[in-house]
């Protein structure tokens, strides 16, 4: 989570203690969108939305849902804008600070044990956790850092760049033909 005084780009505050039966759906506006596209290095979010339900489990609250955001990106090779789609699970546990562990057993050995289903844990404090900052950081995580617009593979022929897979010369024909067989 978010540390120090600032407000989150997408703060939505659940309380601990009255968590909704339905699903949440968080939509973020556009001024909240342009926080996170400035805060994520992105020329834009056109969209970004969640739903996510909760459920109350012995020490922690599961989230769980769906992302699903509209960006702009730059192309890590030609450096132009281009669009793209995120559409990504939200698997979560808030967690209370201090809270005992149910991780630990009686000696204060940590026994962990590996599921399918193990999230990704947030801390929180107080009567009340940021639902808001959590689909945020999954929007963060779920950004390609060296994302490749449209325009990629031209720039790297025109630069004499071979893409990847991509040979010439005559043991790449070979193994061309091989494929082919």
């Amino acid at each position: 989570m978010v540390t120090g005084t600032a407000t989150p780009e997408l703060s939505r505050l659940v309380k601990v203690k009255a968590l909704p039966a339905e699903p949440i759906v968080i939509e973020a506006d556009a001024g909240e969108r342009a926080a996170l596209a400035t805060r994520f290095g992105l020329p834009g979010i056109d969209t970004l939305s969640a739903k996510v339900s909760l459920e109350q489990r012995p020490g922690a609250i599961r989230a769980t849902g769906r992302l699903h955001a509209a960006i702009r990106q730059t192309c890590a090779i030609s450096g132009e804008d281009f669009p793209a789609t995120i559409d990504e699970p939200v698997d979560l546990r808030f967690v209370e600070e201090g809270a005992p562990d149910p991780a630990h057993d009686e000696d204060g050995e940590i026994e962990i044990e590996l599921k399918a289903d193990d999230c990704d844990e947030i801390d929180y404090s107080g009567d009340a956790f940021d639902l808001g900052e959590a689909v945020a950081q999954t929007l963060g995580l779920a950004i390609d850092p060296y994302a490749e617009g449209p325009a990629a593979d031209d720039i790297r022929r025109k630069a004499g760049i071979v893409a990847e897979g991509e040979q010439d010369g005559p043991l790449a024909a070979a193994l061309a033909a091989l494929k082919k067989d």
